[in-house]
């Protein structure tokens, strides 16, 4: 985990199911565990989406995926489950 925002494999699991499913489409560069986890360094450090570290994906992407994520609810899910208590960091 390069940042401390990076989400733990434990809280991946619980992630990852809340997460649309991708449409039948090209192929993509980067997971999804990469781009929320370029979401989550940038909700927890609050910097400008295009000063994301170069090894995160490109911001416009990032910022693409939250956007389409915060419409849909799926951030707040995020939210209330790794607020629920149910994981454990570290």
């Amino acid at each position: 985990m390069p940042y401390s925002s990076s989400l733990t494999d434990k809280e991946w699991v619980l992630i990852e199911p809340l997460l649309p499913k991708k449409k039948k489409t090209c192929p993509t560069k980067w997971t999804k565990r990469q781009i929320l986890d370029g979401v989550l360094y940038q909700l927890k450090n609050g910097c400008n989406w295009c000063d994301l570290p170069k090894d995160l994906p490109p911001y416009s992407t990032v910022f693409w995926h939250y956007k389409q994520w915060r419409s849909q609810g799926v951030i707040e899910n995020i939210r209330d489950v790794l607020h629920s208590g149910s994981t454990t960091t570290g």
